[in-house]
């Protein structure tokens, strides 16, 4: 009914906010501590699944972000990959796509 995607396997810490639900995508592997703030459109997603040198997938392991400790992130943001880190305190600006981590106390702009 929120029309956010939330999956059950998610690890998510005390005081999780999302601010119009809309277009939210938790995945499965998606750590997010405490006093965390989500808005519309945000996901929290994977990259590709990596490949055996043959070819095929490597499946399981750790495929989406580790979401810090009192992180804002804002309206349509994307943050993929399982080694992506968004460090305690960062601020991910709207509109924002990212693959790489983000250190503690830093302000990603879009």
């Amino acid at each position: 009914r929120s029309g956010a995607d939330i999956h059950p396997g998610a690890d998510i810490g005390e005081r999780f906010f999302i601010d119009h639900g809309t277009g939210v995508v938790i995945g499965e592997t998606t750590t997010i501590g405490d006093d965390v703030k989500i808005y519309q459109g945000v996901t929290l997603g994977a990259l590709s699944f990596p490949r055996n040198p043959d070819g095929t997938l490597i499946k399981g392991g750790k495929r989406h972000p580790t979401i810090g400790n009192r992180v804002t992130i804002y309206a349509n943001a994307t943050i993929l990959g399982g080694e992506t880190m968004v460090g305690d305190r960062a601020v991910v600006g709207g509109g924002a796509w990212i693959t790489e981590s983000v250190p503690a106390g830093e302000k990603i702009l879009a």
